[in-house]
């Protein structure tokens, strides 16, 4: 089969076109046919090796861990789903080996959920591990309920693209930081109001707005983010963090609740949500669309930051 994978760790020049053999599936298991998979920031950030303490790795490593195609073949015990279903998944594993730049990939048929009917293989792909993540900060995690106040930190994201529709679909009165030029984007998804951090302290923009602080945030940047955002939640508020932590120490004697999210594939979660996609309570980001060849071309554009939505890789 085809696929994408590398042999070191390093910038987007090491991925490379490959032949590998067809997986079967064992018990369990199913095989997959993938006909498109996204394309997320976690996978340039294992490639050039910021996970290495993080994953365990065995080269040659197949990036990727959202994907959308049809079952090919099933593996003794797996019966929620028959073969020719349309299905679509977030495929994490514990070791960072097995990806979705390939045509066929062997998953936990509990990974799995039913394609939401109407969408392309391309825009099914673009959900997965975003609706996921945004599932399990703001359901799970934070349990946001109507009345709340929800800040996203770059809520023109792949991941920020499905939480603002999630947001609000719980009752949350929802706030993010985007630059101008996509808070159009953003109010469209469900956003009631954005804030340019490049035009404004947005610490300063939400005391005005809500003095107590808000009620949960997800971070989806890192770096001073996390930190920052301690100054802005009311106490007991819950704080969600996809890359870099807070000062836990900080976060206690305030009375915050964090966490340091690594989203769970959760094919239970992914049926409720293909519900709310058919519903349109949650809409398809805005995607870009490569061929699995040009998948350095996607690794370069998404390091490079500033990307609106997702980006999928066309496979079949």
């Amino acid at each position: 089969m085809k696929a994408i994978t590398y042999e070191e760790f390093g910038g987007a020049n090491v991925l490379e076109a490959s032949d590998l053999p067809i997986p079967e599936p064992g018990p369990g298991e199913v095989l997959v046919k993938i006909h498109a998979a996204g394309v997320n920031p976690i996978d340039w950030k294992i490639r050039n090796g910021q996970f290495e303490c993080v994953f365990e790795h065995a080269f040659p490593i197949t990036p990727g861990w959202d994907m959308a195609g049809v079952i090919e073949a099933l593996g003794e015990g797996a019966k929620n789903f028959t073969t020719g279903d349309k299905v679509y998944a977030y495929t994490r594993f514990s070791k960072a080996e097995v990806g979705t730049y390939a045509e066929y990939i062997v998953v936990p048929e509990s990974y799995l959920g039913p394609m939401p009917k109407g969408l392309s293989f391309i825009e099914a792909a673009s959900i997965p591990l975003a609706a996921l993540t945004a599932w399990q900060t703001f359901k799970d995690f934070a349990k946001l309920s109507p009345g709340q106040v929800a800040l996203i930190h770059a809520g023109a994201g792949g991941v920020g693209s499905l939480a603002i529709p999630l947001a609000k679909h719980l009752g949350a009165t929802v706030l993010t930081t985007a630059q101008t030029a996509n808070h159009d984007y953003c109010k469209g998804l469900g956003a009631d109001y954005c804030i340019d951090y490049k035009k404004a302290d947005y610490r300063t923009t939400l005391k005005d707005l809500y003095f107590d602080g808000v009620d949960a945030i997800l971070d989806c940047i890192g770096y001073q983010i996390p930190d920052e955002s301690l100054d802005i939640l009311k106490p007991g508020g819950a704080l969600v963090c996809l890359n870099d932590p807070p000062d836990e120490d900080r976060a206690k004697t305030l009375g915050h609740r964090v966490l340091r999210l690594y989203s769970e594939p959760n094919g239970q979660t992914l049926f409720k949500i293909t519900k709310l996609v058919e519903a349109g309570t949650l809409p398809i980001p805005e995607i870009q669309i490569f061929p699995l060849a040009e998948a350095q071309k996607a690794h370069t554009l998404s390091e490079a930051g500033h990307v609106r939505g997702k980006l999928v890789l066309e496979i079949i």
